[in-house]
């Protein structure tokens, strides 16, 4: 065996290896409980990639992304490589993280010195067993 994090699971479950970027992940598909088939928890993947948006100042837009994965995945958006702040954390926020994991915006910012909203943004969906990232998506602002 190579190099990695390996997990040692007491009791018999059926086990699939996959074999990723040399890393050995241990994924438990199902066992049995009683004669119920009980689903495992799974690393997220995401299942809605964001699109290139262009939008006028002072519009609402949506950046979606869905994801999924057991447990339910959190789901952070980052600009530019930076984490956005949205309205769980400032409730003054013009960004909101909607339930579904999307990044919505209640009008787009943008001035001659700061263009807070324009950029290029990811979703990273995470749980306890790994993340997953989005495709990169540019959102920008229409010239008037």
């Amino acid at each position: 065996m190579g190099n990695g994090i390996y997990v040692c699971i007491p009791g018999t479950y059926p086990l699939s290896f996959i074999l990723e970027d040399r890393k050995l992940l241990v994924f438990i598909l199902s066992r049995f409980v009683g004669s119920r088939l009980r689903q495992e928890d799974f690393p997220p993947r995401i299942v809605e990639h964001p699109s290139d948006v262009i939008v006028s100042k002072g519009e609402p837009t949506t950046l979606n992304c869905k994801a999924e994965g057991r447990p339910t995945p959190t789901i952070e958006w980052y600009k530019d490589g930076e984490r956005v702040e949205t309205d769980k954390d400032d409730p003054r926020s013009h960004r909101m993280l909607l339930p579904s994991g999307s990044l919505f915006f209640l009008r787009i910012v943008h001035g001659r010195r700061s263009k807070p909203d324009e950029g290029s943004y990811v979703c990273v969906a995470r749980n306890y067993l790994g993340e997953a990232v989005s495709r990169n998506a540019s959102l920008e602002v229409a010239c008037k």
